[in-house]
């Protein structure tokens, strides 16, 4: 009978970077990014070793950012090694994960400063809020993204959300120019006029997930639903619900009356979470332009239409 495999052993599985990963990676113009792809397979196989892990596999296609490794601790433990490209914000995500220390997250086990490598909480990746009904996803969804909105650590890295959508804000015009863009100028005047107004007085500063939508918020074994994948940012909820707001805009859009649709979504989370709900209107007609914007310009004219179309409805 052969042998069970043990915690590291190179045999049981060898790492291959997907293709996902090499083709938004893979033209980077920072050496340092090229260079981390290139030796990412054998950055894996020493952090297994060193960590006493069982390679399961690397799910495909996998993310755009990072490499994510399904895992076999020690005793056996299931858990996630994942691996964020390098950047000025690469170690910001183990930070955020740390600070909530599973509470309404995937809980952090270990994190290696030398490589990047976090090593996270396994949850059922197959089963996130967007498998269940849209009303009751929202619902749930509510739920979880209030426990992530805590005050930061003192002396925190994280970016805020002023200074984010100020480097966006140059890009935007630019994108905004485009000859396809042509039609969405109005939006995209309006969208740099609240990106001027809004965080002129913010009304809070808390820890915010960045990203958060009903693909990052997945079935765990200790609490029902636990958020995976931050891009944190420190400012105001109104801006991390907005993305939720947009989340499965396809599913309003081919429903009846769209508009009054959308605008009862914002009534909805606002009103449940307690934000005010003409700054989460603002920052959700920003954000879908921004998103709009971004994907017409990588060639997602699709994305990019319902998304400055959902824009247009607020």
């Amino acid at each position: 009978m052969a042998s069970a495999p043990q915690p590291g052993d190179r045999d049981t599985a060898r790492v291959h970077v997907p293709k996902r990963l090499l083709d938004a990676l893979g033209d980077s113009p920072a050496s340092a990014v090229r260079s981390w792809l290139d030796a990412l397979p054998e950055t894996v196989e020493r952090q297994l070793a060193a960590w006493e892990l069982t390679l399961e596999r690397v799910p495909t296609p996998g993310g755009r950012h990072s490499l994510v490794a399904l895992v076999q601790q020690a005793d056996g433990t299931p858990a996630a090694l994942k691996f964020p490209a390098p950047g000025p914000e690469s170690g910001h995500e183990g930070a955020a994960l740390a600070h909530w220390n599973g509470w309404g997250a995937a809980r952090l086990l270990r994190a290696d400063p030398d490589t990047g490598a976090l090593l996270i909480e396994r949850l059922r990746d197959a089963v996130s809020l967007r498998s269940l009904p849209e009303p009751k996803a929202l619902l749930e969804a509510a739920g979880a993204v209030r426990r992530l909105w805590v005050a930061p650590p003192e002396g925190h890295p994280f970016a805020s959300v002023t200074g984010r959508t100020a480097e966006e804000r140059e890009v935007l015009r630019a994108l905004g120019t485009g000859a396809w863009a042509a039609d969405a100028r109005p939006l995209t005047d309006e969208a740099l006029e609240l990106r001027e107004a809004l965080p002129a007085e913010p009304p809070e500063e808390v820890l915010l997930h960045g990203d958060f939508r009903q693909g990052k918020v997945l079935a765990g074994e200790r609490a029902p639903w636990l958020a995976v994948g931050p891009v944190p940012v420190v400012g105001e909820r109104a801006y991390d619900l907005a993305r939720l707001v947009l989340d499965r805009c396809e599913d309003l859009a081919a429903g009846p009356g769209p508009a009054a649709a959308a605008r009862r979504r914002i009534t909805k989370l606002a009103d449940s979470l307690d934000v005010d709900r003409d700054r989460l209107r603002g920052w959700t007609l920003y954000r879908a332009v921004e998103a709009g914007l971004r994907r017409g310009a990588a060639g997602d004219r699709r994305r990019a239409e319902l998304l400055l179309e959902f824009a247009g409805w607020l």
